[in-house]
């Protein structure tokens, strides 16, 4: 299938917000790869797997009972965990850290890769992520890697967590970014890096329309 446009980019840059907004406009499916690997993080502290056991963490990911369902209504994507729902707890900081250092893990990607890949149906797929374009969906013809200061992911996230209800220290935060993204872009397998034929948008000073106008015009093109 042709039709897949693939959004990577480290966290706090608006992945999920473009994403969800394209996949609504265009009428495809969508596909929170960020999600996946926060699910499988949930499952194996629940199940209290070794993260040094790749045999347990292997069969934790070939049977990760996951379910994603999309309201209209909705600005966020509903994710079901063994029949119940962790939408809220999928995405606290603590739950991002967990997934972060599993997903360097050459066996969780690999069984998790097919997963992915399953999402590509017709009419047309948007996925989000940070190996989309490079590894899961290489042949994607529409491909754009999403960056930011760090000093603004922070505050972005800052934000969330006040909105949430959630205590937050811009210092703190401002760290976990940092460490964040050295641990994604070193990682030995499918680190963190832009695609060769994707196109780049800083979205540092850009609102949320104008960086959809530019991932628009790509698509329609």
């Amino acid at each position: 299938m042709n039709n897949i446009l693939a959004i990577d980019g480290p966290s706090g840059v608006g992945k999920g917000t473009i994403a969800r907004i394209m996949a609504q406009k265009l009428g495809w499916h969508l596909l929170d790869s960020g999600a996946i690997y926060r699910a499988f993080a949930l499952a194996v502290d629940a199940r209290r797997v070794d993260i040094t056991d790749e045999v347990a963490l292997e069969a934790v990911a070939i049977n990760l009972d996951l379910t994603f369902k999309t309201e209209a209504e909705s600005e966020l994507v509903s994710v079901f965990l063994d029949g119940k729902d962790v939408s809220k707890v999928l995405r606290t900081e603590q739950t991002g850290e967990m997934a972060s250092k599993i997903a360097s893990i050459g066996v969780v990607r690999a069984a998790l890769l097919k997963r992915q890949k399953d999402f590509a149906q017709a009419p047309g797929l948007v996925a989000d992520g940070r190996d989309m374009g490079t590894v899961v969906f290489a042949n994607a013809p529409f491909k754009v890697f999403l960056t930011a200061s760090a000093q603004e992911r922070a505050k972005r996230r800052l934000k969330q967590l006040q909105a949430q209800g959630t205590m937050g220290i811009m210092s703190h935060i401002l760290a976990e970014v940092v460490a964040r993204d050295e641990r994604d872009s070193s990682r030995k397998n499918a680190p963190l890096k832009p695609a060769d034929d994707a196109l780049i948008i800083d979205t540092t000073e850009l609102s949320i329309d104008e960086v959809l106008n530019q991932v628009s015009e790509l698509v329609t093109k």
